[in-house]
């Protein structure tokens, strides 16, 4: 056991461990314990722990620059945007510190977009059980009375819809004419691993072509090669107006970025947003060899098949199971529901030494390295799954 930090906000129900080094899809605590990372930093360590080709980088980076600030030019931020445009068929990028930062960029795109329109009180459509971040706006867009409560009064302008029901959509459309965009995750995160259909995608999409508002989806959490693809709306064949990225960008050093299309990649005009620390030179070295490592090592084909592997895995171990509702996501960001609250896996599982986490009270999420193995994924599935069943077989309160 580690003891309590006294001086930290108490503003995290922690594990009673530290971790102290990393290596491939494994990490190692304090007392020497070894544990397989099904978490990756929610998602965040793309390329694992310690990952041979960005260490060297990162520390070639770091004797060079660190940080210059935006008032000089920056070229790794010209060459990061440029990849981003070349993944993802958009044209420009907004570079910021996180997620949270990406999402409240996007949010005043679209009310400057409305705003440019003539629209004196813009609305943005958003989602039940959607997630975008802590700050009073994001909070305010997420679909969560958990994480608002307590910082009321919420910020306004925003009309909330059940994912995947094209109908109340379209019924939003009908009556509220200062709708302006549409504000989704392609799977939500927080909110349970609740995928977006690739059918409703592509009515959101034609629906956001017939009203004119930019359609702006949040590929935060399952974007950047986590489910096989580079953002996971391209499997439904559709492109956005502006996405907000973060998490695995930098494999662990903190970068955010909008990318924007043609139709609001203009919006935003010198004096409109800004960041001190966004875009700094070692943020985006870390982003720019991340995406040159998963090339270069074929992680995106990685997650689809390691992905498959492992759902597998959980499908035939949990299959007929009584309390096991579903198992739902895609490629490297899979969730199984449970039939009751099951936050007391978390510390069962690294008792047995696997990292996951609990989302939604009752969704075990799995978002693990984009390095995983397919020998690893199959431990995965052997330390978490006899978890479930004895957790499953106990009597409920």
């Amino acid at each position: 056991m580690t003891p309590q930090m006294t001086h930290v906000m108490n503003t995290y129900g922690r594990l009673p461990i530290a971790l102290s080094h990393g290596q491939g899809a494994w990490v190692w605590d304090t007392e020497g314990r070894k544990y397989l990372d099904a978490l990756g930093g929610i998602a965040v360590n793309t390329l694992g722990h310690g990952h041979p080709k960005l260490v060297p980088a990162l520390q070639e980076q770091v004797a060079k620059l660190i940080h210059c600030s935006n008032y000089y030019q920056m070229p790794l931020q010209e060459q990061l945007a440029a990849k981003l445009a070349e993944l993802s068929g958009l044209s420009n990028a907004f570079f910021c510190n996180s997620g949270l930062e990406a999402n409240e960029a996007a949010l005043k795109i679209a009310r400057k977009y409305g705003h440019d329109k003539g629209i004196e009180l813009p609305e943005i459509v958003v989602y039940e059980k959607a997630f975008h971040g802590r700050s009073i706006a994001t909070l305010s867009a997420t679909g969560n009375t958990k994480v608002q409560k307590g910082f009321e009064p919420l910020v306004t302008g925003f009309v909330r819809v059940p994912l995947n029901d094209l109908a109340a959509l379209e019924e939003v459309a009908r009556s509220r004419p200062n709708v302006v965009a549409v504000f989704l995750e392609t799977i939500q995160g927080e909110g349970g691993v609740n995928p977006a259909r690739a059918d409703y995608l592509q009515g959101v999409r034609r629906l956001c072509d017939e009203r004119d508002w930019l359609l702006m989806i949040d590929e935060v959490q399952c974007g950047l090669g986590r489910t096989g693809k580079w953002f996971a709306h391209q499997w439904a064949g559709i492109r956005p107006d502006v996405m907000p990225l973060a998490k695995g960008l930098g494999s662990g050093v903190p970068v955010g970025a909008v990318v924007a299309g043609p139709r609001a990649a203009n919006v935003l005009q010198p004096g409109n947003h800004g960041t001190t620390f966004g875009g700094n030179p070692l943020a985006m070295r870390a982003a720019v060899e991340t995406l040159r490592i998963m090339e270069e090592d074929g992680l995106l084909e990685n997650a689809r098949r390691v992905g498959e592997a492992l759902r597998a895995g959980l499908q035939r171990e949990l299959q007929g199971v009584a309390g096991v509702t579903e198992i739902r996501g895609q490629g490297l960001m899979l969730g199984i529901e449970l039939d009751r609250p099951c936050g007391v896996l978390l510390n069962r599982a690294m008792e047995a030494g696997l990292l996951i986490s609990v989302t939604a009270d009752r969704v075990i999420r799995l978002v693990p390295p984009l390095i995983l193995s397919e020998s690893e994924a199959a431990q995965v599935v052997a330390l978490l799954c006899p978890l479930i069943k004895q957790f499953l077989t106990e009597p409920t309160a």
